[in-house]
């Protein structure tokens, strides 16, 4: 299983587990769109990678709650590279707040991200997936796709929908040879997670220490972070895959946290 010149966009992708995502195609031979909110970072990230291995990446400004600007942005890599492989919407952020006190207008931007982000791009991707009879859409899911934990009420509900969104892609795609799957990963240390330990502290009244080894950590096997690696290595799995039997799954990576 390889990705040798599969074409993939990956939203997200300046930074953290997208941009892991990224590096591991791009060493398997992917040519790779680094989609970002912020052009100069996806930049930066894309002209990293060419370090490596030059012509694999380009960069792409996407707001993937913009329809215009996600219709846009895959026009950008169709019209450098003729086709889109393989897409793994990516793009995400995190709010936390109890429920009663949960912002309305944070609670649509979450699910707009993360919700309204997958559609888009991949409504965007499809026709050109269709077109070629084959494709892979990936959504970064998460245990929360699966269980539910405090202060999380609009992540869960954004992470639960994605398991819903993949599995009709992949009963409409299936004629066109397209499929779609869900990573579903545990906490994994980037800039999200770090930035929620001291907010769930404050909110849950309990020590940074506590919410990493009690909250965070508490119910995986070994007490251990899942690793951007380790969810890239996923990606891969199901970026490669030969053939349409492995599609409209999740595969869980959070270190035993959840097990089904």
């Amino acid at each position: 299983m390889n990705l040798k010149d599969k074409v993939c966009l990956i939203t997200g992708a300046a930074s953290g587990i997208g941009h892991g995502i990224a590096e591991r195609f791009i060493a398997d031979g992917a040519r790779v769109a680094i989609a970002d909110l912020r052009l100069d970072a996806a930049q930066k990230a894309a002209d990293a990678l060419n370090a490596k291995g030059p012509g694999k990446a380009i960069a792409v400004e996407m707001n993937v709650i913009d329809e215009a600007q996600v219709n846009a942005g895959v026009a950008k890599v169709v019209d450098t590279w003729g086709r889109i492989d393989v897409l793994v919407s990516n793009a995400g952020i995190q709010i936390v707040h109890k429920m009663e006190e949960f912002p309305f207008e944070d609670w649509k931007k979450l699910l707009a991200i993360h919700l309204d982000g997958a559609f888009l791009t991949t409504k965007a991707c499809l026709p050109h997936m269709y077109k070629a009879g084959s494709g892979t859409v990936i959504f970064m899911g998460s245990v929360h796709s699966k269980e539910a934990s405090p202060l999380k009420s609009a992540y869960v509900t954004a992470k639960h929908g994605l398991l819903g969104l993949a599995r009709v892609i992949a009963k409409e795609g299936a004629a066109h040879g397209v499929r779609a799957n869900v990573i579903c990963p545990g906490f994994v240390k980037t800039p999200l997670v770090e930035k929620q330990i001291p907010e769930q502290a404050r909110d849950l009244g309990i020590s940074e220490k506590e919410v990493v080894e009690r909250v965070m950590l508490g119910d995986t096997v070994d007490k251990e972070f899942t690793t951007i690696e380790d969810v890239a290595e996923v990606a891969h799995l199901f970026a490669a895959f030969p053939t349409n039997a492995l599609t409209g799954q999740s595969l869980v990576v959070s270190h035993g946290w959840f097990m089904n």
